[in-house]
């Protein structure tokens, strides 16, 4: 083993990992950067299929330096990336998922990305391999991204490059009573906390892979576990981003990604106890994080959806869903002096839910058409049409109108 430290520690926590293993071991040692200039840390979470015998072969036979531990299950991936941020070395470390690969280039691009930028964290573009990936914070190559106005925040998963100062600085680890969200909380708190964050978007880094049998840990568990992890990550971002458009930024990932899919409309087809009790668990979040401003950077489909669950109407919720369900599109209308624009999903108008519930404040998709703010431009030209009408009216009747001579 090399006695000085390396660029990077690539920790992989394997579980029935055959016969993923195989290449994600084979990419590590393809990359471009020099087998010196890393190590690996394997722990074999209690494996029975051949993982951990095919972990120790590999390091038998391997120029990379390369530790394997064996120990029994945990349940779950933070235990054994928390074995080996124990064990790590390196100046960086990397959480190899087993089933996943690298691109050759990935850690050389990322190294070097992260020292001449100085940040703690660097992503890597990821594509899906069977299944699919997050593709909009991918658009470009930067050396500084910006928390609040890029699309970092829809990456959480562990899969990055993180500077080991960081993770000791902090006693950063990943939480071992969470069973799913783990990662989204551990990169989050990186991403608040550390100095700054790197994109390598111009070379594929990482190759995420959907297994054909199925068992990903993001797929399986009770949906108890969805409201634990939007739970945890809205509180540590309420912790480190004080009230204010910036938290309400970031709420936007744990209320649309984490807890929004649990009042999706495969609500219409669970029982009257998991509504019940999905509305319970959602009421204190409601409470304690939604906002006016976190409010208008949904959608429509969205905000409604979650101002139900926030005044507890179980039955409009229902509502909304079967019209989603039944791929009705919603009109738009404009109402008011300002010709605010409003989708008119069921309820409208009629006073159950509030009119600003309805209206459009980001850019929407109905079907194939796109529906945009509307912005000061067409609001005055709004205000013209109502003027026009005043005046046409206002002739019908035999009244005269003065023309305005300067442009609204």
């Amino acid at each position: 083993m090399s006695s000085s430290a390396p660029d990077v520690t690539v920790i992989i926590g394997a579980y029935q990992a055959m016969p993923y293993l195989i290449r994600c071991l084979e990419s590590v040692e393809a990359q471009t950067l020099p087998a010196g200039r890393m190590e690996i840390v394997a722990i074999d979470d209690g494996s029975t299929d051949g993982t951990g015998e095919y972990l120790e072969e590999f390091a038998a036979r391997t120029a990379i330096d390369m530790r394997v531990v064996r120990q029994e299950n945990s349940g779950g991936p933070s235990g054994p990336r928390n074995r080996g941020i124990g064990l790590a070395r390196g100046r960086y470390v990397f959480f190899l998922d087993a089933d996943d690969y690298f691109g050759e280039e990935a850690l050389e691009r990322m190294v070097a990305m992260g020292d001449r930028a100085g940040t703690d964290v660097v992503l890597g573009k990821v594509v899906g391999v069977n299944r699919g990936a997050a593709k909009s914070m991918w658009k470009q190559t930067v050396e500084r991204a910006d928390l609040y106005s890029s699309n970092i925040k829809f990456t959480l998963s562990a899969q990055k490059l993180f500077r080991r100062d960081l993770l000791v600085r902090l006693g950063m680890t990943f939480d071992e009573g969470l069973k799913t969200g783990e990662d989204a909380l551990f990169t989050m708190e990186a991403y608040l906390r550390g100095n700054g964050v790197s994109v390598v978007a111009d070379y594929t880094c990482y190759y995420l892979v959907g297994r054909d049998d199925g068992k990903h840990v993001t797929k399986s568990g009770s949906y108890v576990l969805r409201f634990d992890s939007a739970r945890a990550l809205a509180g540590l971002i309420a912790a480190h981003v004080p009230p204010g458009p910036k938290r309400d930024i970031l709420m936007v990932r744990p209320f649309v990604i984490t807890l929004l899919p649990q009042f999706g409309p495969a609500l219409l087809r669970q029982s009257d106890e998991v509504r019940k009790k999905k509305m319970e668990l959602a009421a204190p979040l409601l409470e304690s994080y939604w906002s006016p401003g976190l409010a208008r950077r949904l959608k429509v489909h969205e905000r409604l959806r979650l101002v139900c669950v926030s005044q507890g109407r179980l039955d409009l919720l229902l509502d909304i869903l079967r019209f989603m369900s039944d791929k009705k599109e919603p009109r738009a209308v404009r109402k008011g002096l300002r010709g605010r624009l409003y989708l008119t999903y069921p309820h409208f108008a009629e006073g159950a839910l509030p009119l600003s519930a309805y209206e459009v404040t980001v850019p929407e998709r109905i079907g194939r058409k796109r529906i945009d703010v509307p912005g000061r431009q067409s609001t005055a030209a709004f205000l013209r049409r109502l003027a026009g009408k005043a005046r046409r009216t206002a002739r019908s009747a035999g009244l005269r109108m003065p023309r305005r001579t300067h442009k609204i």
